[in-house]
C-alpha cells in the first residue's frame, strides 16, 4: 500500500495539486487520468521519489518495495538484457554483485565466509535462484527473444529496449509498481501479454495510459486529477466517463425529481456491474459499485473538441483502386505488390508491423511519392483529406497566429468570427487563437490539423496515428466524430478501442503483399491467433 498525505506542489502561479490525501491499495490496480498538463507524470514522479512535494508526504510500510517503469532508453546501454531485468530489484542485484566480489578474491578470510554465508541467506529469501528464469520469463512473454539476453542494450532496437525497461520494472513481484505510458512502443502481442499479467498481479499498481481499451482491461479503479486533487472512482475508464457524462447530465437538468435520477444511476450502475476487467474481483467491485450514491458522482471539468467530418458530396461507387505497388527505401522493399479496392462504405484500418510501409502507402496516395511499379486511381467523385503522422511542414518556421494558420484551409468563410468559432470548438479559446502556429504543442497541431481536415469536405478521409500526442478527451471525440462519419476512410492506429470501434475491414501489409478481411479489429485478432 501507498498512502499520500497533504500533498501539494505549485510551479509559479499555478497549483498542480492541493492538499492530495488518498491510499493505493493491495490487489488494485489504478488508471491515473487528466488532462494533458494536468501533472499525470508529475505525480508519478512524487510516489517514486524523484520529486518532492512542497508539502505533504508519501508513506510506504518499511520493507515494500517499489518498482517504477524507466523512461530514459539510453540508461543501460552498457548492460546485458538479463542483468538490467534483474536490476529493477536492486537489493537482489547488489546482493549478487556483493557475494561473487567475495568469490572472485583470491585469498578467502574468515570473515570473507561469514559475510558470504549472511548474503547466500538473504539470496535465497528475496528467490535469488530464481531470479534468471523469472527475467528470462518476462523478456519472452514481451516478445524478446532468448538470442537477445545476452546481449547489451547498446545491440537492440528502440522497442526492444523498450520491452526489456518494462520487464525490469515488472521483476521480483514490486509491492508497488509505477507504469507511466507502459504500452508506448509495444506491439499487439506484447500488450495483449502485458494485460495478463496485470490483471493477474496481486500487488499495488498505478498506471498512466492513453490507451482507453488497455485501461478498460486492467484497472479496477480510476483516479481522476482535477481541479488539482485526486478522486478515486471504482471501475474502469469506460465506467469513469459513463459515470461522468451521466453526472454533467445530471447537474443540467435540475427540475427533474431526485428519485427518477436514482433510478437512471442504479440502471447505469446495474449495466456496468457485469463488466468486471479483473475476473478475481468482479463480486468485490459489484459490491462497491453497488453502494455508489448520487452524490458520489460528479461533473468532470474536461472539455471534448467538438470533431465531426461532414461531406460535402455524396460518394460514388468507384472510390480507389490499388494495383501491384511497390516500393523500395534504402535498399528495403517497404511496399510489395500492394493491390486492393476502396468502397464507399470502407473504413479500412491498415495493420502490420512495419511502421514505414503503412506511412510509404498514404504517401503514394495522397501524390508525395511515386511508386517503384504498380498505380493506383481515385474515382472522379472523390476528394480527399489526409492526416499525416508528421506535419511538421505545416508548422515549422509559419509565423501566422492561429486565426491566419486556418484561414488558409478555409474554402466557404474565412472570417474571423467563423474561424474563431471553429477554432473555440477545437477548444482554441480566448487570446489562444493569437498564439503562433510554430509555438503549439503536439496535442494542438493535432487539433489545428483535424480542424484543416473538417473544413475540407472531403469524403475520403486517410488519416495516420491521428491518436498521437492526444490526451483521452481529445481522443475519445475524434473516435466519436470518425464513428459517425458517412465518407470513405483509410486510417492506422495502434489505439485498440479506436481500431474496434471504427474499422469494419482490415488490411494487413506483408512482406508478400496484402491480407484483406472484411471484419471487425477484434474479429481479426481472434483470427490471427489461431
Amino acid at each position: 500500500m501507498i498512502t499520500v498525505s497533504n500533498v501539494g506542489l505549485q510551479y509559479g502561479d499555478r497549483k498542480l495539486f492541493d492538499e492530495v490525501n488518498i491510499k493505493f491499495t493491495p490487489g488494485n490496480c489504478y488508471g491515473l487520468i487528466g488532462a494533458n498538463g494536468a501533472g499525470k507524470s508529475t505525480f508519478i514522479k512524487i510516489l517514486s521519489g524523484d520529486i518532492e512535494p512542497q508539502q505533504g508526504d508519501v508513506h510506504m510500510k518499511p520493507g515494500q518495495r517499489l518498482a517504477v517503469l524507466k523512461q530514459n532508453h539510453f540508461e543501460y546501454e552498457e548492460h546485458e538484457v538479463l542483468k538490467t531485468v534483474i536490476m529493477g530489484h536492486a537489493r537482489l542485484y547488489g546482493v549478487m554483485q556483493e557475494k561473487d566480489a567475495i568469490y572472485m578474491k583470491e585469498e578467502f578470510s574468515d570473515e570473507d565466509g561469514i559475510k558470504a554465508a549472511e548474503l547466500e541467506g538473504e539470496f535465497a529469501e528475496m528467490n535469488g535462484w530464481e531470479a534468471e528464469s523469472e527475467a528470462a520469463i518476462l523478456l519472452k512473454g514481451l516478445g524478446i527473444s532468448e538470442d537477445l539476453h545476452s546481449k547489451k542494450l547498446a545491440d537492440l532496437t528502440g522497442s526492444e529496449k523498450v520491452k526489456v525497461l518494462l520487464a525490469q520494472a515488472l521483476f521480483g513481484e514490486p509491492d508497488v509498481l509505477l507504469l507511466d505510458e507502459p504500452t508506448n512502443h509495444l506491439d499487439i502481442k506484447a500488450i495483449e501479454w502485458l494485460e495478463e499479467f496485470l490483471i493477474n498481479f496481486e500487488n499495488t499498481v498505478i498506471v498512466v495510459s492513453h490507451d482507453r481499451h488497455f485501461l478498460n482491461k486492467v484497472c479496477t479503479h480510476i483516479a481522476d486529477l482535477d481541479f488539482g486533487k485526486i478522486q478515486i472512482y471504482v471501475g474502469n475508464y469506460d465506467f469513469w466517463y459513463e459515470s461522468s457524462q451521466l453526472a454533467q447530465k445530471m447537474a443540467s437538468d435540475q427540475n427533474k425529481k431526485k428519485e427518477e435520477k436514482i433510478k437512471e444511476l442504479q440502471a447505469f450502475i446495474a449495466r456496468f456491474s457485469a463488466n468486471a476487467s479483473k475476473s478475481k474481483q468482479a463480486t468485490s467491485r459489484k459490491k462497491l459499485l453497488d453502494k455508489i450514491e448520487l452524490d458520489d458522482i460528479r461533473p468532470s471539468s474536461r472539455k471534448y473538441p467538438y470533431v465531426h467530418f461532414t461531406p460535402e458530396r455524396e460518394i460514388g461507387n468507384d472510390v480507389l483502386r490499388v494495383e501491384g505497388i511497390t516500393k523500395t527505401i534504402d535498399g528495403e522493399k517497404v511496399l510489395n505488390n500492394v493491390s486492393f479496392t476502396l468502397n464507399k462504405d470502407d473504413k479500412i484500418t491498415l495493420v502490420g508491423e512495419n511502421e514505414i510501409a503503412k506511412t510509404t502507402l498514404f504517401k503514394i496516395l495522397t501524390g508525395e511519392m511515386e511508386p517503384d511499379s504498380g498505380s493506383y486511381k481515385w474515382g472522379i467523385t472523390t476528394t480527399q483529406a489526409y492526416f499525416p503522422k508528421d506535419n511538421s511542414e505545416f508548422f515549422e518556421g509559419c509565423d501566422l497566429s492561429l486565426v491566419d494558420w486556418l484561414r488558409q484551409y478555409s474554402p466557404q468563410d474565412d472570417s474571423d468570427t467563423f474561424l474563431r468559432g471553429f477554432l473555440g470548438r477545437m477548444l482554441f479559446s480566448g487570446e489562444e487563437v493569437k498564439k503562433k502556429a510554430n509555438v503549439l504543442s503536439g496535442g494542438e497541431k493535432v487539433r489545428c490539423m483535424l480542424s484543416k481536415m473538417m473544413l475540407s469536405g472531403a469524403n475520403v478521409l486517410l488519416l495516420d496515428e491521428p491518436t498521437n500526442h492526444l490526451d483521452l478527451e481529445s481522443i475519445t471525440a475524434v473516435n466519436n466524430g470518425l464513428i459517425n462519419y458517412k465518407g470513405a476512410m483509410i486510417f492506422t492506429s495502434h489505439d485498440h478501442q479506436f481500431n474496434e470501434t471504427i474499422a469494419n475491414r482490415v488490411i494487413e501489409l506483408t512482406n508478400d503483399g496484402v491480407i484483406d478481411k472484411q471484419m471487425t479489429y477484434n474479429e481479426y485478432l481472434q483470427s490471427v491467433k489461431k
